[in-house]
């Protein structure tokens, strides 16, 4: 886990613990990277297999 130095808007840090039921800043910023980046992991692996799914033409003689 690496250590960051930033600025941080104290009100909306408040709104985003309560929000969250978080006590600390390091777990109220965990607790919102964490719920943020739900799912990211299966819609990439879905878009890859529509991407794989896909027909394309063959390209290859398409620089003539």
């Amino acid at each position: 886990m690496a250590k960051h130095l930033v600025d941080l808007d104290e009100e909306s840090l408040s709104a985003a613990q309560a929000e969250l039921g978080t006590k600390t800043i390091k777990d109220t910023l965990n607790e919102a990277l964490r719920r943020t980046t739900l799912g990211r992991r299966e819609r990439i692996a879905t878009a890859l297999d529509v991407l794989a799914k896909g027909r394309l033409r063959d390209r290859s003689e398409g620089w003539r």
